[in-house]
């Protein structure tokens, strides 16, 4: 299984040039190995994508994933058919809380798949999809995470991802740091993302319950440290929920199920064709 590829990149320098360091380094990650650790972060989930790649996603509504745009994009730049797409909630050591194919996908319109895996600034602010599933999670179940309803510019962020070499079972970093905010959109964090990482929700408290305030997109490296970029996606979702709305058919949701399945964790090969690397899909930008 190949990674979709969230890139490891350096950044133009009109982004690079503003970064600053965090006051605090980036907490050390905790693997969700039990099941009590997963109360409260079921709602995220690996995506399984035609071609053996991989990404992560996180329901943000019963029926509705939020991960990358080019998770959902093919080397060739065409867009991956939904019922090509698995989102497995809440994956853990090969067991997941409930799994659907996807029914409907749509992603923010501009954004291009560059060539090797690049991504430009422009391209990172528009980095956001959303995934319709073919079977609703019943709430009983997840509860979804919501948009967090105010812009952050500064403080704490949480992040959970399947990254590479740990796609297995989730891992949350609970205390890393927003480092800059632009005027494109984008923004950079110091939150421990690699391969795989590409669509994980980027988290703070909103009203006392974790709200997503951004979508991981590429990773550069800077002074030996990892800088995450993402975007604002306040004014994003709202547009995306209407596309899907107008453009899913109209048929009755199919009833979920809720009963355990095992899946295989994924291979762990090498090949780093189209910036893939182990399975997780992650972007660069010049």
């Amino acid at each position: 299984m190949r990674f979709a590829h969230l890139a490891f990149a350096l950044v133009a320098a009109s982004i690079a040039g503003g970064s600053q360091g965090a006051d605090s380094l980036p907490s050390e990650l905790d693997r969700v190995d039990r099941r009590a650790e997963l109360i409260g972060w079921e709602a995220v989930g690996r995506l399984d994508i035609a071609g053996g790649t991989t990404c992560t996603g996180a329901l943000i509504e019963q029926d509705i994933v939020l991960t990358a745009a080019h998770c959902v994009i093919d080397d060739a730049g065409r867009k991956i058919d939904a019922d090509k797409i698995i989102f497995r909630a809440g994956l853990r050591n090969g067991e997941f809380i409930a799994a659907s194919k996807g029914r409907a996908v749509a992603y923010v319109a501009g954004f291009t798949q560059e060539p090797d895996g690049q991504i430009s600034p422009d391209n990172i602010a528009r980095d956001v999809a959303l995934i319709q599933l073919d079977k609703p999670v019943a709430r009983a179940l997840i509860l979804p995470f919501p948009i967090h309803r105010v812009r952050t510019s500064r403080g704490e962020l949480m992040v959970a991802s399947y990254g590479r070499g740990r796609n297995a079972t989730l891992s949350v970093q609970r205390a890393c740091n927003v480092l800059d905010k632009y005027r494109s959109g984008v923004m950079t964090f110091d939150c421990d993302i690699t391969y795989g990482s590409s669509g994980s929700p980027v988290l703070a408290y909103d009203g006392g319950r974790l709200a997503v305030v951004s979508v991981v997109s590429a990773l550069r490296q800077e002074g030996g440290k990892k800088i995450g970029l993402g975007m604002d996606i306040l004014d994003i979702i709202p547009v995306l929920r209407r596309e899907i709305a107008l453009g899913s058919p109209q048929l009755p949701p199919k009833p979920v199920v809720t009963r355990r399945i095992s899946v295989g964790a994924a291979k762990s090969d090498t090949k780093i064709g189209a910036r893939t690397v182990g399975g997780a899909k992650f972007l660069s930008s010049n």
